[in-house]
């Protein structure tokens, strides 16, 4: 399936926060105002992707100094396995490696274990885990990849 992926700011909030509602648990969801702050704060980049013309998910991620870290990531139920999560997340790295980021950095439910799949395939590698981290009670692994530029 054919896909666009586009850099996307403030006045796209809206779409941010329904696309995120879609994707995550009531108690894990960001509304329009959560997702307006971030993406007004410095360094902080969102990678829309749509596929027939539609929009179909988003990465959200911030670079600060040396290091970035992926916010959040979400595909809607009906575009996935497509690749379009592993694209964002590359698309990502180079976005992080231009703004001069060497790590780029995330947080992933030990529960969500597709997306642990994509994040081991796309070269992370775990430096760390936060206990009860989620509003589930889930605890997070944090993983490590190298940014790198196209």
């Amino acid at each position: 399936m054919q896909a666009t992926f586009q850099p996307v700011g403030v006045a796209y909030a809206a779409v941010l926060a329904c696309l995120h509602a879609a994707c995550f648990p009531p108690a894990e969801q960001w509304d329009e105002a959560s997702m307006t702050s971030l993406l007004a704060s410095p360094g902080t980049t969102a990678l829309l992707a749509c596929t027939q013309g539609e929009p179909a998910g988003f990465i959200l991620l911030r670079c600060i100094a040396d290091e970035a870290e992926v916010l959040t990531l979400c595909i809607l139920p009906a575009s996935r396995r497509l690749g379009l999560a592993r694209r964002l997340v590359e698309q990502a790295r180079q976005v992080a490696a231009q703004a001069g980021a060497n790590t780029l950095f995330l947080e992933v439910s030990t529960q969500n274990e597709a997306a642990s799949r994509l994040y081991e395939q796309a070269g992370f590698t775990r430096q760390g885990l936060r206990r009860h981290y989620y509003a589930d009670g889930s605890d997070a692994l944090v993983l490590s990849s190298p940014c790198t530029a196209a």
